[in-house]
This record gives C-alpha cells, structure tokens and sequence, in this order.
C-alpha cells in the first residue's frame, strides 16, 4: 500500500510570532515529515521568519480562504503532494504522529476527500461548537460529518483537483461549508477523526471585527451558490440593502447548486 505525500499550507497575518515558530516547529518534528510546508504572509513581508518552509508573502490580505488559495496552488502546482493539511497560525500539534496517521487514513480509503482534526486548548478541552455534528456531547466520538473545522484539517488532491478550493471571495465565515458541500456533492466523505488534535487557544469567533458582518453576508452567499441552483438574484438583493450606505463593496456571487445526490449523502453523514 503507497503512502501519500504530505504538504502543509499555513497562512499568517504575522501578529503572532511566536506561536508561529511553536506551530513550525511542531510540523517539524512530524515522524513523517511533509513534502513541502508553504507558508503565506496575509499582507506581511515574513522577513522574521527563518524557517526552511516555502515562504510566499502577499502584499495584500486575501483573507482567510483567499490566503489559503495561494498556498494550495502552490502545493498542486508543485506535482509532489497527495494530501494537503492547513492548520491555524495559533495552533500547535502535540504529537509527533499526526502525518502518519493522515497518512494511514487516506491511503486506507480513496474516496476520503476531507478529515477534520479534533481542536482542544491546552487543558485538552473541545469546545461544543468545534464538534462538526448534531450529537456534539462526546468530542471523542469518531465518524463521517456533513462539515470540518477550518483550523485544522487535511484535504485530498485528487478531490480539490476535481471540486476546485475555497472560496476565496468569502475572506472569513462559512468557507468551510462552502468547500464540504461541494466535496459531499461530488461524492467524496468527510471524517471527524478525534485522535488528530490541534491544540488551539480558547476563542470566540466574535473576537474578530468583521465576524457579524461577514457572516450574515456569506451566509446569502452560501445559498446562492448551492441552493439557489444558479440564480442568485434574491441573494445579492439582500446583500446589496443590507449593507446600502455602509461603504461595503458590494461582489457577486458564483452560484453553481447542490444536486440531490449531494443532499442524501449530506443527510446520511449528518444524521450519524
């Protein structure tokens, strides 16, 4: 059984520095150590960063699925990664075997497009909300999901090869369920695998200034793109009075829409 090969993609705003250098060195320390690791600088130079990663830095702040955009076509473009995991600038692996058992995972199951990472703090507690299912009590209970956690996860080559990657135009909020539902649309299975932890400080999403904002407009997005089955017109109505006056730049949405088939896989992943 081949093993595939392992890429890395972080992206950064260099406000945190040393977690930073925690998180690389947490990837180096990897018993199967990564291909490549590409490192991206949301609208900062990484010039501090001494690192033997493959450093991109970005003039402008693409946002979070933008600034992952970069760092994807770096990988695929490269020809020499089959799984692509993306972890949080702030986050930090706290064990050494996470690669090999992403590894394991992907070259026991072909269709596995994306696996979600277990995110805990540093008591080892899960918050409620990163639990990517209905029945949320138990974060150690393992299986297939209709949704994964941005912070930290792995994505299949083939599968982004063949649905495309995020939606970068959404800059924060709801580019996770954009991505997972074009994956359970063209058949391939999201995991929630708990043994794969992220440690990752305890937050509110709503630390972030544009939170609010961003989610109540990407969430018309959202449905304009996969529900609405090509016409978004009702959605970009409401995203247009709801930031009337505001100074908003106002985009249009692709739109494409989920097919049925989508839809059974989704509602037999989410009633696990």
């Amino acid at each position: 059984m081949s093993l595939p090969r392992i890429g890395v993609v972080i992206v950064t705003m260099g406000t945190r520095p040393r977690e930073l250098d925690a998180l690389i060195a947490s990837v180096a320390k990897q018993d199967v150590p990564p291909a490549r690791v590409a490192l991206v600088g949301n609208a900062t130079p990484l010039t501090d960063v001494s690192a033997d990663v493959t450093k991109i830095p970005l003039e402008e702040n693409l946002g979070c699925p933008g600034g992952r955009n970069v760092g994807l076509q770096a990988l695929l473009e490269s020809g020499d990664v089959d799984v692509i995991i993306e972890l949080d600038d702030d986050g930090l692996l706290i064990a050494d075997d996470v690669f090999r058992k992403v590894q394991r995972l992907y070259a026991a199951d072909p269709a596995l497009g994306i696996t979600s990472f277990r995110v805990a703090d540093e008591h080892g507690e899960t918050q409620r909300r990163h639990v990517p299912r209905l029945r949320a009590d138990d974060p150690m209970r393992r299986g297939l999901v209709t949704a994964f956690l941005g912070g930290g996860h792995a994505l299949s080559v083939p599968m982004l090869n063949e649905i495309g990657t995020w939606p970068g135009h959404f800059f924060f909020g709801h580019e996770e369920t954009d991505l997972a539902w074009r994956a359970l649309d063209a058949g391939w299975k999201i995991l929630y695998e708990p043994e794969l932890v992220l440690q990752h400080p305890k937050t509110s999403p709503a630390r972030h200034p544009v939170y609010y904002r961003f989610t109540a407009r990407n969430r018309v997005w959202l449905a304009s793109r996969a529900l609405l089955g090509g016409s978004c017109r009702v959605g970009c109505l409401v995203v247009r009075c709801w930031y009337e006056g505001r100074g908003t730049r106002f985009v249009s949405c692709p739109v494409g829409g989920v097919r049925w088939g989508g839809v059974r896989a989704a509602g037999a992943a989410g009633s696990a």
